[in-house]
């Protein structure tokens, strides 16, 4: 594999990191138990706010069938609405609900708890170390979302 390591970089092994870490950062212990799919949904609904069913097929990488059921049960749940598009009233646009925000919001608040705990394991220079990656591992996790 060329090109995948240079002195000061070895593509493989930030691959071989981040897959492990995050491995185990979903599969931290949660107050309110969810799939990977419907956590990824009310995280994207979040992060981006309304958006169509045929959008929600594309971030999430699932079929059209598989998203329209996911988002009937979430709706049934209470963790999302559909509302019309004011834009295309034929079309129908996906959002999250106060308890929806509300699941995300404490999920959240559990790993950064946990990600103290953690923090607090590792030398002043691995914290260090960490703090100084995160500006470029932001800019990383930037540039892959501009992919086509």
């Amino acid at each position: 594999m060329a090109g995948h390591r240079s002195p000061d970089f070895d593509a493989a092994e930030l691959n071989s990191v981040v897959e492990e870490f995050t491995r185990s950062n979903i599969r931290l212990p949660a107050r309110d138990k969810h799939s990977f799919t419907t956590l990824s949904v009310l995280h994207t609904l979040t992060r981006e706010g309304p958006m169509r069913l045929t959008a929600l097929t594309a971030t999430e990488q699932i079929t059209q069938p598989a998203v329209t059921q996911l988002v009937t049960r979430l709706e049934r749940e209470g963790l999302v609405e559909r509302r019309p598009d004011p834009d295309d009233r034929r079309a129908v646009l996906v959002r999250v609900t106060d308890a929806g925000a509300e699941v995300i919001h404490g999920r959240r608040q559990e790993r950064v708890r946990r990600f103290s705990q953690l923090a607090g394991r590792l030398t002043p220079e691995e914290r260090h170390a960490i703090s100084a990656a995160l500006p470029a591992l932001a800019r990383m996790a930037a540039l892959m979302d501009d992919r086509p």
